[in-house]
């Protein structure tokens, strides 16, 4: 019962894998969808199974519900692993959604991380998968977003840049 989200995970990225080798033809294309499915489906299994990062290595966390922190903010190495492991989600989020100012990427990023921390919360409760809900990740989870959407708008101002100069 605890690996049920696991499952679902796997087996939504293998059938998702499936749909890009089949219909996506151009190389590159296929290549950066089948690399964001790979990340998308670590951060799944980093989010939402019992299976936990510590900045050194993934460990399995015992049985339970979890906690819930709704009140102070830490700052510490967890809170710069949140920050770090959703850049590409921003990256990914402004990609898809380009017509998204970057100011709204703001609010974005933090409606994404509670709800995040939310599914955690669910989670933890039906399946036991021991999950900590913490405002503190749901700041991090913002802050990591939007740098990721800051991060995409650099590399497009470069790149057209680049090919501008290319062109004189």
């Amino acid at each position: 019962m605890r690996w049920m989200p696991l499952f679902v995970i796997l087996i939504l990225s293998f059938l998702s894998g499936i749909y890009i080798l089949n219909n996506i033809k151009e190389f590159n294309r296929r290549r950066i969808s089948l690399v964001s499915l790979m990340y998308i489906t670590f951060l799944g299994m980093i989010l939402f199974t019992p299976m936990s990062f510590d900045g050194t290595g993934v460990y399995i966390m015992p049985a339970g519900v979890g906690s819930v922190n709704l009140y102070h903010i830490y700052y510490d190495l967890g809170f710069i692993e949140n920050i770090v492991l959703t850049i590409p989600l921003g990256f990914l989020i402004k990609k898809g959604f380009s017509q998204v100012s970057l100011s709204s990427m703001i609010p974005v990023g933090l409606m994404t991380g509670a709800v995040i921390e939310t599914t955690q919360y669910y989670l933890s409760h039906a399946f036991l998968i021991n999950r900590t809900s913490d405002i503190s990740d749901v700041v991090a989870n913002g802050i990591g977003i939007f740098v990721g959407a800051i991060l995409l708008l650099v590399y497009q101002y470069t790149y057209e840049r680049q090919l501008l100069d290319n062109r004189i």
